[in-house]
């Protein structure tokens, strides 16, 4: 194996990109500029050294404290817990949401040994527990997974004063009925509300 598909196939290792992908972007570097391969190359050497999680949430962050987590103008009574730290970004550059997160890297997977002990759902019930959370608002994935884990975290807090909710999911915007499958169109109707 030589160094082109050597690196096409460290490549395609990388979530979303296939082999054309991969060897698209190996010809690309191929012909860039040897200062931003060179570049490039440090910044993916030097990226785990600069960038940790964040100890209050769980965000990536090159600070002490995240920018979130560190915010005076952050709602501090509301905590939506997501899956991954890329949810954080996903969720907060819509605007709509000013509380904080918690990450808990993953969801429960009885089948690959992922249980209760190996997310930050501790970490969670202490976070909770130490600050004045109003409500939880659960942002998992919609899969068997992401919905086994809302549905064990909310268990975490039913005897608790705390209101725990749900982001909704259906049907995406510009979406069409005629594409879409039965459990999101079930979905869509469950979590309907008043005009």
């Amino acid at each position: 194996m030589d160094s082109l598909d050597l690196l096409i196939k460290n490549l395609s290792k990388l979530p979303g990109v296939g082999k054309k992908s991969a060897s698209r972007i190996a010809y690309y570097l191929l012909g860039s500029q040897r200062g931003f391969n060179e570049t490039l190359g440090l910044e993916i050497m030097e990226i785990q050294d600069r960038i940790h999680p964040c100890p209050e949430c769980g965000n990536y962050t090159e600070d002490d404290i995240c920018h979130i987590c560190s915010s005076l103008s952050r709602d501090r009574s509301i905590l939506c817990v997501v899956e991954q730290p890329q949810d954080v970004l996903t969720i907060d550059s819509t605007g709509e949401f000013h509380g904080l997160f918690h990450v808990i890297n993953g969801v429960l997977s009885p089948l690959d040994g992922i249980g209760p002990e190996e997310l930050q759902l501790g970490r969670l019930a202490e976070r909770v527990k130490k600050n004045s959370i109003e409500e939880i608002i659960i942002a998992t994935n919609p899969t068997l997974e992401g919905d086994s884990t809302a549905l064990f975290i909310a268990q975490m807090f039913k005897e608790s004063a705390i209101s725990i909710t749900r982001i909704a999911s259906g049907i995406p915007v510009g979406g069409d009925f005629e594409y879409a499958d039965k459990l999101s169109i079930s979905r869509a109707f469950k979590g309907r509300r008043e005009l």
